[in-house]
């Protein structure tokens, strides 16, 4: 699966279940309604969070925040509120959860079902407000490692 490059997210959880988490498996999964998923490894703390507080929100990141992702993937940040302390966040309108900063986009989902997938659960959320801020260009994640989308100049589009 290296060989797939996936846009990055954070997935958040606010109030008693606040929790941050990188993760990689996010797609949409429908239009009408407007539903997306994710998936989460069973013994992740991102899986209780998201069982417990009933939904969860998405912070699509941009090719700049890099640094971002990688602090949401350590293991060894604070657990808790805590570990939002000097990230650029606000709550969203409709669950709390934080949404981060300079994101390309953010979405806030109430969970409507989980399904189990292997070691994961494929949580689906169906979407209840969505935000963008075009132009800050994706971050990817592609044989291992972060990557940046270089813009198209001049020539034929496929």
């Amino acid at each position: 699966m290296r060989e797939f490059a996936t846009g990055i997210t954070v997935l958040t959880t606010g109030g008693e279940f606040a929790h941050g988490m990188t993760a990689n498996a996010f797609s949409s999964v429908s239009l009408d309604p407007p539903l997306v998923m994710c998936c989460v490894a069973r013994t992740a703390v991102m899986h209780s969070a998201i069982t417990g507080a009933g939904h969860f929100a998405v912070s699509i990141l941009g090719a700049d925040q890099e640094s971002t992702a990688r602090y949401f993937a350590d293991r060894r940040r604070p657990r808790g509120p805590g570990q939002f302390t000097g990230v650029d966040w606000r709550p969203g309108p409709h669950t709390g959860a934080p949404l981060l900063g300079g994101a390309s986009a953010w979405l806030e989902c109430r969970l409507t079902h989980a399904h189990e997938g292997g070691d994961h659960t494929i949580f689906v959320g169906e979407v209840l407000a969505a935000g963008a801020a075009p132009g800050a260009g994706p971050l990817l994640f592609f044989g291992g490692g972060y990557r940046r989308v270089a813009p198209v100049t001049g020539g034929a589009r496929a």
